[in-house]
C-alpha cells in the first residue's frame, strides 16, 4: 500500500484514452513520452507559490508527460522553485505504473546532465533523449516537441487555468485533469 502526497493523480480516464489507441491500432500504454514543464502565475488568493528564476514568474509549474496525440500520460503540479529536472523525477516516481512500457522520453534542454538521464533511466529503463535548441535564436518548429506545446495550449483555452487561482497544488491538479478529461469527451 503506497502513499501518495497530495498533489498526486493518475490518469485514470483509461477508457477513453484506450477507446482513441484502439481505434488508432495501438496501444493504450504509450512507449514514447514527451516530457515538459510550464511555470505559470499565481493570483493574490493562491496559497503555494515559488519563484522561477528563468522564467522570472512566481507561482507554480506544471510537469506534464504526454504521447504522440498530445494526451497526458502524466500530470505534477509543484511549486515554480522546483527545477524542471527534479519536477520530472518526481512525476515519473510517482507515476511509475503509467511509465512502465515508455522506452524514450524526449526532453527540452531544461533537463540537461547525465545524472538526469541515469535516474529517469533507472526508474524505468527509458531512454532520454534531449532536443536543444537552434543555436541562432531563430524560431523553428522542432519535429514533436511541439506536440507538449499544444497541449500546454490546450489548457490555456480554459480561462481558468491562464493563471492559478487555486489555494491548494492540488486543486490546481485537479482543474488541469478535468480540463483534459473535458478535451478528451468533446473529441470523442
Amino acid at each position: 500500500n503506497q502513499t501518495y502526497p497530495v498533489n498526486y493523480v493518475a490518469i485514470e480516464d483509461e477508457d477513453e484514452i484506450k477507446a482513441v489507441t484502439d481505434r488508432q491500432g495501438r496501444s493504450a500504454r504509450t512507449s514514447f513520452v514527451i516530457l515538459d514543464a510550464q511555470s505559470i502565475k499565481n493570483t493574490a488568493t493562491a496559497e503555494n507559490r515559488g519563484y522561477d528564476g528563468g522564467n522570472k514568474i512566481s507561482g507554480i509549474k506544471r510537469h506534464l508527460a504526454v504521447d504522440i496525440n498530445g494526451f497526458p500520460q502524466a500530470i505534477h503540479i509543484t511549486r515554480a522553485n522546483i527545477t524542471d529536472r527534479d519536477g520530472a523525477i518526481a512525476l515519473v516516481t510517482l507515476n511509475l505504473e503509467q511509465f512502465k512500457l515508455v522506452r524514450t522520453m524526449m526532453v527540452d534542454s531544461g533537463y540537461t546532465g547525465q545524472n538526469f538521464a541515469n535516474e529517469i533511466s533507472s526508474l524505468t529503463s527509458a531512454k532520454v533523449i534531449v532536443v536543444k535548441r537552434n543555436e541562432l535564436h531563430q524560431f523553428s518548429v522542432i519535429p514533436q516537441r511541439w506536440l507538449i506545446e499544444r497541449s500546454f495550449s490546450w489548457l490555456e483555452n480554459y480561462h481558468r487555468l491562464w493563471r492559478n487561482c487555486e489555494r491548494k497544488l492540488n486543486t490546481s491538479l485537479m482543474m488541469v485533469s478535468l480540463a483534459f478529461i473535458r478535451l478528451l469527451l468533446k473529441r470523442y
